[in-house]
């Protein structure tokens, strides 16, 4: 992990320094967080949407602990993640539209939010602000969310079910 440099995986400490300390060379902040198991072109060109709504694009990752509780295992499947948090975060970290990567213990990216308050909070269009458990947080402070549309609808459990069926590999 590295902590004092822009572009690297960075625990939540050290992130929120960075971004105190030089504010200039991270604001326009956005953050976005998912768990981004097995990274497919759906997950590229939605950073890359939100990467162009601000200078500094973070990303959040589940840790390996929080994807079991969000995504419990269903019978006949392999348990998620697939890939261990701190090589999705390496993976991220190394993608040109991002800046950062957090590795966060919670099932959501509330204290995340409260605590580097980004500008703009970024998910993807599935969600509603009804929906979002992180929306309230992020108009405490006067910072906006951004749903990006989903132009081409892909997703890990797809990627799963069409490896574990190679008769439908070329669909």
């Amino acid at each position: 992990m590295t902590g004092g440099t822009i572009g690297g995986v960075y625990t939540l400490e050290a992130l929120a320094q960075a971004i105190v300390t030089t504010p200039e060379s991270w604001r326009p902040l956005v953050f976005t967080n998912g768990c981004f198991d097995l990274l497919h072109v759906g997950h590229v060109r939605y950073l890359q949407t939100a990467k162009a709504l601000g200078r500094t694009l973070v990303v959040g990752i589940n840790s390996d602990s929080s994807v079991h509780a969000i995504k419990p295992q269903r019978p006949g499947s392999p348990p998620r993640p697939i890939v261990p948090d701190h090589q999705r975060a390496e993976v991220l970290a190394a993608l040109k539209p991002v800046d950062g990567v957090v590795i966060f213990p919670e099932t959501t990216a509330t204290r995340l939010i409260e605590v580097l308050k980004p500008d703009i909070y970024v998910k993807g269009g599935d969600y509603t602000l009804e929906t979002l458990p992180e929306a309230a947080t992020v108009h405490t402070y006067g910072g906006q969310v951004e749903f990006v549309t989903i132009e081409l609808p892909t997703s890990t459990t797809a990627l799963i079910n069409r490896i574990r069926n190679p008769s439908h590999l070329h669909e």
